[in-house]
């Protein structure tokens, strides 16, 4: 996927990411819990699946999801989302996916859990994942769009 550079919007950017950030900020004094996406949609899965103790917090996490899933829909009322167009193919993309959903396990939080709510808190831990994972994407870049 390449960046539309003539199009690109920074002060659209910017409100976008303060809007995240608010909305971050809003669960965590809410709730007291992390927007890290893929804690939130794990626990909602796992009590699903009968986890007693993830059951607190469901509507919360329900919420949260649904929020994520409709944001594309709010936005088409306002004007046109962005479509995206990956440069590889089905097994591209399934191969991408099971490695960030192994990075998520391996770093225990996502990129919106660390690199959101946990850099902001101050977490050394948030500071070493984010730092692995943008310097995998980095090599990954300079790999597949230089080297192969």
């Amino acid at each position: 996927m390449s960046i539309d550079w003539p199009h690109f919007t920074p002060w659209a950017a910017l409100a976008g990411g303060l809007l995240i950030g608010l909305a971050s900020l809003l669960l965590l004094f809410g709730t007291g819990r992390i927007a890290g996406i893929a804690g939130i949609v794990g626990a909602a899965c796992n009590a699903m699946l009968g986890d007693r103790q993830m059951r607190s917090g469901q509507a919360v996490r329900w919420a949260f999801i649904a929020g994520l899933a409709l944001s594309p829909w709010l936005w088409s009322l306002f004007g046109t989302p962005p479509v995206g167009t990956p440069d590889v193919g089905l097994g591209g993309l399934l191969l991408a996916g099971l490695l960030v959903g192994f990075g998520v396990r391996l770093g225990n939080g996502c990129t919106s859990g660390h690199g959101i709510c946990g850099l902001s808190r101050l977490s050394l831990r948030s500071l070493v994942n984010v730092l692995c994972f943008m310097g995998a994407g980095f090599v990954t870049v300079a790999l597949l769009r230089h080297a192969f």
